[in-house]
C-alpha cells in the first residue's frame, strides 16, 4: 500500500509518502513540502497547493491520501485560510480518483509518539524512528505529513482506519 499524507499550510504543505508491503517495515518513498508564492494572493497560493498534490500524487501513484481533520484554531481567519487549503488538497485527490482518510491531530500524534499532546520535534524523531531514518524530515511541516501516513498505515494494521471517501466520479488511471 502507498500512502500520501498532506499536511495543508497555505505558506507550507508539507507531505510525504510512505510503502508497506504486507508485514514489512514501512519505507519512506518522497517526502517535501510545496511552498505557495509568498505575498501572492490567496487563489494563486491555493492553485499552487493543489499543482503540487497533484504532481506528487501523479509521480507517487498512492493508493490513499490522508489528511488532518478540521482543525478549530481560536483564530477564525486562520482557521478558514486552512480550511481553504485542505479544500485544494482534497480536491487534487478527488480529480484523480484517490480516496481521501481523515484523522484528528491528536490521534495522529498519539498512534505516531503515543501521546496525542507531542510537539513537532517529538513527532519528527518518532517517524525518523519508525521508518530507520538517518535523520528526521526535514522540514517539520514534510515529518508531519509522513506521520499522517504512518498513522493510516498503523491504524489499517489495528484495523482502525478511517472511512476513505472516493473521487468525483473519475476513474483512477493506472
Amino acid at each position: 500500500m502507498i500512502v500520501l499524507g498532506v499536511d495543508p499550510g497555505t505558506q507550507v504543505t508539507g507531505y510525504g509518502v510512505v510503502a508497506e508491503e504486507g508485514d514489512s517495515q514501512p519505507a519512506l518513498i518522497e517526502c517535501g513540502a510545496i511552498r505557495p508564492p509568498v505575498r501572492r494572493p490567496l487563489p494563486e497560493r491555493l492553485l499552487a497547493i493543489f499543482e503540487g498534490v497533484g504532481g506528487v500524487i501523479e509521480r507517487t501513484r498512492p493508493d490513499v491520501l490522508c489528511v488532518e481533520g478540521v482543525f478549530y484554531g481560536r483564530n477564525v481567519r486562520t482557521t478558514v485560510v486552512l480550511g481553504h487549503a485542505r479544500g485544494a488538497v482534497l480536491l487534487a485527490a478527488a480529480l484523480r480518483g484517490v480516496p481521501v482518510a481523515e484523522y484528528p491531530p491528536a490521534e495522529v500524534k498519539n498512534t505516531v509518539v503515543g501521546t496525542g499532546k507531542a510537539g513537532k520535534e517529538q513527532v519528527a524523531f518518532m517517524v525518523q524512528r519508525h521508518l530507520s531514518l538517518k535523520e528526521p524530515p526535514s522540514p517539520p511541516d514534510a515529518a508531519d505529513g509522513v506521520a499522517l501516513a504512518l498513522c493510516h498505515l498503523f491504524s489499517t494494521r489495528l484495523g482502525r482506519e478511517r472511512p476513505q471517501r472516493g473521487g468525483v466520479g473519475r476513474k483512477r488511471v493506472d
